[in-house]
């Protein structure tokens, strides 16, 4: 059966130098306050917000609408207080203690069908649990949402879930709120890893915004959108 699949959006808060956080164990807080509440708008304003098992033990987010008034706008307009929690993992490791299952809004978890009886014993009645098949299937996992009518996706990381459906040309709209601050530390996570991107190094994203933020700069890309283009580089080894 055909389903329309959601608009997928992007977002993340990264360093100057591209991490999503460092390698201390407290999460690392790049965005501002302002930012944190622009955050919070495109939350109430989407259908279900995902996130990788990876990022959900590491940083163990409620994923709420922060704001009263938003939250309140969407009863007004028939919708739940809380836009749905949506977990992808492939290897079944989900605490159930964790904050996630206990608060606001539905929540569904994605896996395959190796851990599929593990997650569906881990968690219970906390989410509805589904498998696309062997390995995580991207296209299989926007047209679920589809089918649950999920018109508008926020995916919240981590860096290989952005990296992924990056590289399979999935996503719609990235916004990328760039803090100044530089992390340099090669085992921190980085917001985008290698992978084979829709047409290489030589193609340019279309920015539609740029714009502060606090002390942060919101950076808004359309992916799919790219023009060719000759990239040169200012220098490729000033030390020689």
């Amino acid at each position: 059966m055909a389903t329309t699949r959601p608009y997928v959006l992007l977002s993340a808060a990264v360093s100057v130098d591209g991490y999503l956080d460092d390698a201390g164990p407290e999460r690392l807080l790049l965005s501002s306050g302002e930012d944190f509440d622009r955050v919070d708008a495109v939350r109430a304003d989407v259908d279900a917000i995902l996130l990788g098992a990876t990022a959900v033990r590491r940083d163990n987010p409620r994923l709420l609408v922060g704001s009263a008034e938003r939250r309140a706008a969407r009863l007004a307009r028939g919708l739940p207080e809380h836009p749905m929690k949506v977990v992808i993992t492939g290897s079944g490791d989900l605490d159930p203690s964790l904050a996630l299952w206990h608060c606001g809004g539905a929540k569904l978890v994605v896996t395959v069908d190796a851990a599929l009886a593990r997650v569906r014993a881990t968690l219970g009645p906390l989410a509805d649990v589904v498998s696309t098949g062997p390995a995580v299937d991207w296209t299989q996992v926007l047209d679920e949402l589809g089918r649950r009518g999920v018109r508008r996706l926020m995916v919240e990381g981590g860096g290989s879930v952005h990296s992924q459906l990056m590289s399979e040309n999935l996503a719609d709209e990235m916004h990328l709120a760039v803090a100044p601050l530089l992390v340099g530390q090669a085992d921190a996570p980085r917001f985008l890893g290698p992978a084979a991107y829709p047409g290489g190094s030589r193609v340019r994203m279309r920015l539609v915004e740029a714009r502060l933020v606090g002390d942060v700069v919101l950076l808004r890309y359309f992916p799919k959108e790219r023009s060719a283009g000759v990239t040169r580089g200012h220098a490729r080894d000033a030390a020689g």
